[in-house]
């Protein structure tokens, strides 16, 4: 049984400086009520001001035409620029060093382009085994590419024995390891099925210093742990927006590219007419050159509906900042994990396999269950929570800042409390 009150969580949701946000957002209902959204690290929910953004552009669009490129008060030509500020201050970057453009997955590839360029001795490419399929996916197309056998060329790292999460020693002693043999370590920043958040500047330090490069997946990460790319010398860096940057299904991707790479012209990469340097893009002349910083790995032009609701959110965290952010998750997720190990001191029901420091993860908890997860699982959704089940076994909830409440997650825990195998 709960030894914390109701009337606590609502105390604390008075208190909280960012209750506000909630009502900026349209929480989906069950049965006429509020749910319990706990997944927001697979799809944010809609921020109220993004029907209004997308008829502001489809405005826009019915009023300029083709001139809208060069008309109003955000032109297309250069709506990527209204999106700088905002990204760069999450991810901790420079705002020359990041874009938002493509998808996630796409921009990967581009990213593997220039910084995953393979030779006979330096060819492998470390990575966390269990990884989100498309990044299992793309490092095993890419060393296919190159002529590799992926089972040769990529290194998968694994929890000892018993264990559930990589300690930040054992990541580090295998890129020690391997060592001039490693081209490229890319690892997930924060991992989608436990939700551990790696020590990203640990790992850059030693992949440079074996003179790999080194790039992350923060699709679970941005928006949802303090980053510090540019000061951690991350060499590339990509993210989606549709996570904990409520963007919309399949919304635009984020891009990092590190300065000291960006400002390279002669940088092997893929070229695309939007990444051409604008002063001279409407020449059509031959000859790539490249924008400087991440915008050089522009391809095509801004995918305006769909930044346009990526926008509404980010200036959100424009106001908010990640440091308020952070607070807030870091008192929610410990909410949660001290009510659930109240209903583990009897019997132990729930096992949290997310790291238990606050430092090591987001907002994310990754419930193992036993054999009736999937029926407990039913069980909260027929009730009223949207939280995600990943097979084989595991409930994964996410309390996220911007709209989650401390009601939210004591309602979770008593329905965790009130199911019966």
């Amino acid at each position: 049984m709960i030894r914390h009150t109701l009337s606590y969580a609502r105390e604390m949701d008075q208190k909280d400086p960012l209750r506000a946000y909630r009502d900026k957002f349209w929480i989906p209902k069950h049965q006429g009520k509020d749910t319990i959204y706990l997944c927001g690290n697979s799809l944010g929910l809609q921020p109220k001001e993004t029907k209004n953004a997308i008829l502001n552009e489809l405005e826009h669009w019915k009023e300029y035409g083709v001139e809208g490129h060069f008309k109003g008060k955000m032109p297309w030509m250069y709506y990527h620029q209204f999106l700088l500020e905002q990204s760069a201050n999450i991810v901790g970057a420079k705002k020359e060093e990041v874009v938002v453009m493509n998808t996630l997955t796409t921009n990967l590839h581009l990213m593997m382009v220039s910084f995953y360029r393979p030779n006979k001795e330096r060819y492998k490419i470390i990575m966390e085994g269990g990884a989100f399929p498309s990044d299992q996916y793309a490092m095993e197309s890419q060393a296919k590419w190159h002529g590799f056998a992926p089972e040769d060329a990529i290194i998968e790292l694994t929890p000892r024995d018993g264990e559930y999460t990589l300690r930040t020693e054992d990541i580090l002693d295998v890129i020690r390891k391997e060592g001039d043999k490693v081209a490229l370590v890319m690892l997930g920043g924060v991992n989608y099925y436990t939700g551990q958040f790696y020590d990203l500047e640990s790992i850059t330090k030693i992949g440079h210093e074996v003179g790999a490069n080194v790039g992350f997946d923060l699709a679970h990460a941005a928006g949802n742990v303090p980053l510090h790319l540019h000061d951690w010398e991350v060499d590339f860096a990509v993210w989606c927006s549709y996570k904990y940057m409520n963007s919309g299904p399949g919304g635009s991707s984020g891009l990092f590219v590190h300065e000291k790479h960006g400002k390279n012209p002669d940088m092997p990469r893929f070229a695309g007419w939007w990444g051409h340097d604008e002063g001279e893009r409407f020449l059509m002349k031959k000859g790539f050159v490249p924008m400087s910083g991440a915008a050089g790995w522009q391809l095509s032009n801004a995918q305006i509906l769909s930044m346009a609701a990526h926008k509404v959110s980010l200036d959100m965290f424009q106001e908010i900042g990640m440091t308020q952010l952070r607070e807030k998750s870091e008192k929610l997720v410990a909410y949660m994990e001290r009510l659930i190990n109240e209903l583990n001191k009897e019997e132990e029901k729930f096992n949290i396999i997310t790291p238990k420091t606050a430092k090591d993860r987001g907002c994310q908890l990754s419930i193992l269950t036993g054999d009736g997860g999937k029926a407990l699982f039913d069980f909260l959704t027929e009730n009223g929570v949207i939280a995600d089940w990943r097979e084989p076994n595991v409930i994964r909830v996410a309390a996220v800042p911007l709209y989650n409440s401390f009601e939210d997650v004591y309602r979770f825990v008593e329905l965790l409390d009130k199911f019966e195998a």
